[in-house]
């Protein structure tokens, strides 16, 4: 039996719920000039843009209001919901801070070495030349948590308001033009009553909205849908991330990247993905596992295969004697050129960074297209606003698909797709658009909806290796490491259908990093006696929201996370 995610939609109705007019009275709605969602590279980028040309329109700027550009997070400060690999290419911050000396960069330094693996299993590392997507010869080791409290304090510096604690709720749209958001509720109770330190939300009414609000963004897929944005795109596609950062007693001098183990390579699995190593500075390494959700196996955790990865010699080694002090997910946007909007504006809006697909997963590279595009935007805002109309911000779009946004993501626009034939049909036909500049094999390498991908339960979970709180380690411990402060009795923000499949019930416990769901204790004693129970038994699956680190894995495979509390979710510091 086929048993796919995408058959048990979740209930949401985005048009509905998460679009309307603005419903506070006049008097009561926050006026800013230009609104912006999101305290990531995009973002922040946008905002630091903005303020540099209204510096020097200071009769525009004046037009604007008391608040000229204000920039709604929904994390505790920006950068507590940022999480990279984290190398960077230099260029957007080049361009953004030209005067600024690479020495005051909130950065590690630049690469200097680089190492690719092949795993060949536990105790078997084969170095391999260093393909050319993986060549990071003067990119620039980051934290992106680090980088967005920099760039917060530099947007601060130059005017911006910045509201943290406050996360997007609605899309406001008034006769076809985005009018702004509104900020979600505080201080409800588990049932949605209203404790007594209940804050009602607010509209905050813009000229002009930048949604970056990153990978999965809630009120991005509310304006995708609403103005069919994405007519004609292929299917975004997502992969998983789960880092940890590790002190450790010697310094890691290169950047190390592996293939192969612990994934299987037979196209039965689809396990398509790989990790990296990275050296931040002399005494720390961030340490991580990626890997697509369009894999099969019920039972495969990417945590756990982090896990697993650490027990290798190579691994070990780099960490031998160290300790971790960091750890959090992320979901990636890994569809590329087929899955970016057809349209990445709206009248009174644009969409940049993740939310718009703009990574490219070959290269492992997305923080300088963010930045790049939240630039564009607010170019393309200025020079609306001096037009005294937000209606058409196509030059926003202009400017992405003339810039070296649209040309990487064109050259690699194919290498993606070939992995579900296996790891070495997939390595090998990557291989040849690599050597060919993305023209061969030619033509439209169509992407799908991960949740499209049929799941069944199988037995890759009976490999893990049991935590030892030293080297490896549970989901739980992981979830405290992340700083996550989440209260107990906050509303359920996971949207998911009750009485699914028991293979999706599996499914959804192993992937979540955060053990936000589990199948029940009586299912599980049931599976024990019986020796296994069909895979399309339904089965209510138990949440703990609270665990929940936001990583959107779950809107991916089937099920759909909406903005929990502002300030609720992971307090990442280095990640």
């Amino acid at each position: 039996m086929s048993i796919a995610p995408i058959e048990y939609p979740p209930p949401v109705n985005s048009a509905e719920e998460f679009v309307s007019p603005p419903t506070d009275p006049e008097d009561e709605r926050i006026e800013v000039g230009v609104a912006i969602v999101g305290g990531g590279p995009a973002g922040l980028a946008c905002a630091i843009r903005l303020m540099q040309l209204l510096e020097n329109a200071p009769q525009l700027a004046e037009s604007l209001g008391e608040v000229p550009v204000a920039l709604i997070e929904k994390g505790k400060t920006p950068g507590s919901h940022l999480l990279s690999g984290g190398i960077m290419r230099p260029s957007a911050f080049k361009m953004l801070f030209p005067d600024m000396d690479e020495s005051e960069w909130p950065t590690f330094g630049p690469v200097e070495k680089e190492r690719v693996y092949l795993m060949a299993g536990k105790n078997r590392a084969i170095p391999l030349p260093t393909p050319p997507p993986f060549r990071n010869h003067g990119n620039h080791v980051v934290s992106v948590a680090q980088l967005g409290r920099f760039l917060s304090g530099k947007a601060e510096e130059a005017g911006v308001y910045v509201l943290p604690e406050s996360a997007g709720y609605k899309l406001l749209v008034e006769d076809g033009k985005v009018r702004g958001i509104r900020t979600g509720d505080k201080g409800r109770g588990r049932d949605g009553e209203e404790l007594s330190n209940f804050e009602p939300g607010s509209d905050v009414i813009a000229k002009a909205t930048v949604l970056a609000e990153g990978t999965q963004g809630h009120l991005t897929g509310a304006a995708i849908r609403y103005f069919n944005l994405s007519n004609g795109a292929d299917p975004p596609q997502w992969e998983l991330g789960v880092k940890e950062i590790w002190e450790v007693p010697k310094p890691l001098d290169r950047v190390v990247h592996t293939m192969g183990w612990p994934l299987r390579p037979s196209a039965k699995y689809r396990e398509f993905g790989g990790s990296f190593i990275y050296p931040m500075g002399e005494d720390k390494v961030s340490l991580g596992f990626v890997v697509g959700l369009d894999y099969r196996d019920a039972t495969f955790s990417c945590h756990d295969v982090l896990q697993e990865l650490k027990t290798s010699k190579l691994v070990r080694g780099i960490l031998e004697g160290g300790k971790r002090v960091g750890w959090g997910a992320k979901t990636i946007p890994s569809g590329g050129y087929w899955a970016m909007p057809d349209r990445l504006w709206a009248p009174g809006l644009c969409i940049a960074g993740d939310g718009a697909s703009m990574v490219n997963v070959p290269q492992l590279k997305g923080i300088h297209y963010a930045m790049h595009a939240g630039m564009f935007a607010a170019e393309a805002i200025f020079d609306a606003l001096k037009k005294d109309s937000t209606d058409d911000l196509s030059r926003y779009e202009d400017k992405v698909r003339g810039s070296e946004i649209e040309k990487d993501m064109y050259r690699s626009r194919n290498m993606r797709q070939p992995f579900n034939k296996g790891f070495f049909v997939g390595g090998l036909i990557a291989n040849m658009m690599e050597a060919s500049g993305g023209r061969f094999p030619p033509g439209h390498f169509k992407t799908h909806d991960d949740a499209g991908v049929d799941v069944f339960i199988g037995k890759r979970n009976k490999k893990y290796p049991k935590p030892d709180g030293k080297l490896t380690f549970d989901k739980l411990s992981s979830v405290f490491a992340s700083g996550n402060a989440t209260r107990d009795d906050a509303p359920n923000h996971i949207r998911i259908q009750k009485n699914v499949p028991l293979a999706l019930a599996t499914m959804w416990e192993n992937m979540c990093p955060a053990q936000v769901y589990s199948v029940p204790d009586e299912v599980k004693d049931q599976i024990a006696q019986n020796g296994g129970l069909a895979e399309d038994t339904l089965v209510d699956l138990q949440i703990t929201p609270s665990n929940c680190v936001q990583c959107g894995a779950i809107t991916a495979k089937g099920g759909r996370l909406t903005p929990p509390e502002g300030g609720d979710g992971p307090n990442y510091q280095q990640t």
